[in-house]
């Protein structure tokens, strides 16, 4: 069993480490849990990424984001979150999945409120008490499921990394917001077959604007092919089967990255006593504040949008550790 503490902090993204930074400038007692890397989301984006935003907005803890571009890379990103974590001698415990948040029913003085269950990668259970826990897991170690058979193939992912494997295959894409045009387009640059399946009948707005024209332009001229109105129905091992206006059709394919996008783990939440919309996924919680329903759990970065992932950015996100700190230091929760 670990020692009491004033909050611990789930998640060491960016939200959940400015948390840590603005709970020690304040003298409150924390402990980051993450069950992955640090910035475990950034990590496991596509290795030529580059962030839609400048540097400065990426920035926590005052510490600077230097970089020699407009726009910073995902290298870049993981190495000044590394900077910080050192500087700011972050107390962050790697490897512990959370799975279970119990609140004490009545709370005195020096009695724990809240006990966090987690699970270390060597599968030990272990015990940690606090008086208040922020929940900063984000959305994206939860994609979008289409349910449908062969999704679990091992040619199939929900995630994209890197085209040069994928070299004179024939790729599918389903999706069509950022992350899948990006995808097709380092893929098809590298030499892959690339088709894009999406269900609505045009390319999503919220591709970067110097995307756009990119993508655009190399469906208008059949380098990259494109079905819209389009709907996975089944995937088999060599070919994806799509149907459009009634019919169906049998599309090759090597390989099928399904970005159709992520959504906040609702689950914990609503184990921890949360309320979740049903529909929207978001958690009920106080906007200026940031504490949940329930009295001493909080919410810090995009998990508070649910669905509306395209609303919670790092940019925003950053600023709710401030928030939440100075409303426990205020509350008597400490």
């Amino acid at each position: 069993m670990e020692p009491l503490v004033d909050v611990i902090i789930v998640g060491a993204g960016p939200a959940g480490l400015a948390t840590a930074i603005a709970a020690a400038k304040a003298g409150v007692d924390y402990q980051v849990v993450e069950k992955g890397v640090l910035v475990n989301s950034i990590f496991h984006f596509p290795r030529s990424m580059v962030f839609f935003t400048t540097p400065e907005l990426l920035e926590i803890g005052g510490i600077p984001f230097t970089t020699p571009y407009e726009k910073p890379t995902r290298a870049e990103a993981l190495r000044y979150y590394r900077r910080v974590a050192d500087a700011c001698l972050l107390k962050i415990a790697f490897g512990e999945k959370v799975r279970k948040i119990t609140r004490a029913s009545e709370a005195g003085p020096g009695v724990p409120q809240f006990r966090i269950e987690t699970q270390g990668s060597d599968g030990n259970i272990w015990e940690r008490f606090c008086r208040s826990v922020v929940l900063a897991t984000g959305y994206y170690d939860q994609p979008n499921l289409l349910d449908i058979p062969g999704e679990n193939l091992p040619h199939v992912s929900h995630y994209y990394t890197e085209a040069h494997g994928f070299y004179r295959k024939q790729v599918v894409v389903v999706g069509g917001k950022n992350s899948a045009a990006e995808a097709a387009l380092d893929l098809y640059r590298a030499g892959a077959e690339v088709t894009m399946v999406h269900r609505r009948g045009q390319l999503g707005e919220s591709i970067k604007y110097w995307i756009r024209p990119d993508i655009v332009n190399r469906i208008r001229e059949g380098s990259i092919k494109a079905r819209f109105h389009t709907r996975v129905i089944k995937i088999k091992q060599e070919t994806l089967v799509v149907e459009a206006g009634g019919k169906c059709d049998e599309l090759p394919a090597d390989a099928v990255f399904l970005l159709t996008g992520y959504h906040p783990d609702s689950e914990l939440l609503r184990q921890a006593g949360v309320l979740v919309d049903e529909e929207t996924c978001v958690p009920q919680h106080d906007p200026e504040r940031l504490e949940t329903n329930v009295p001493g759990l909080y919410l810090a970065g995009a998990i508070t949008a649910g669905k509306e992932t395209n609303r919670i950015f790092i940019e925003n996100g950053r600023l709710h550790g401030e928030t939440i700190i100075q409303h426990i230091c205020t509350s008597g929760i400490r």
